[in-house]
């Protein structure tokens, strides 16, 4: 078991990465002209709001993020503020695709459009995000808090996890079994 205190994140970032190499597959097809797979994105669509954001960015947001600025970083124009713009942005990308699905999946070319935009931009804003935390962040969390702070911080991720553990095991599950 890794002792990491971010492992559980850093986790959870490996099977978001696979639904955003489906994703990017599936704007792809969107792009060539293929029927929209609307099960599929109905599915992503869910996947991200109640697992990436639901359960992971939660996890960052009430119980990570409070934790590093109560211990001197800066919520505003650090590493944390940027973290938290990306989630409100990452959040507008997928309420794109959620309003064009219907359109895009009767066939409507604007909606096709806009539905695979937003794919795509919430794609290449996703791994980056998780490239700076993976990268700064989480090994930035390691070094500045305080054996308390990372006690509180296990807690309230073993409570976030305890919250739907059936439904982010369903979407755990369903990752898992996308293929590119």
């Amino acid at each position: 078991m890794d002792n990491r205190l971010c492992a559980s994140l850093m986790d959870e970032h490996r099977v978001i990465e696979k639904v955003l190499d489906a994703l990017e597959c599936e704007a792809g097809r969107v792009e060539d002209g293929t029927p929209v797979d609307g099960a599929f994105f109905e599915h992503a669509i869910a996947f991200v709001r109640e697992f990436a954001d639901g359960l992971h960015h939660q996890k960052e947001e009430r119980v990570l993020f409070p934790s590093l600025t109560e211990a001197g970083l800066p919520q505003e124009g650090g590493p944390v503020g940027v973290m938290l713009i990306e989630h409100d942005e990452g959040r507008r990308f997928v309420g794109m695709m959620h309003e064009s699905l219907a359109g895009a999946v009767a066939g409507e070319a604007a909606a096709r459009t806009q539905l695979s935009m937003a794919a795509r931009g919430y794609v290449v804003l996703l791994r980056a995000h998780i490239q700076k935390e993976d990268t700064v962040l989480f090994p930035m969390a390691e070094n500045v808090l305080d054996e308390s702070a990372h006690s509180r911080v296990r807690t309230g991720f073993e409570e976030a996890e305890g919250d739907q553990p059936k439904r982010d095991a369903a979407h755990r599950d369903w990752a898992g079994r996308l293929s590119t």
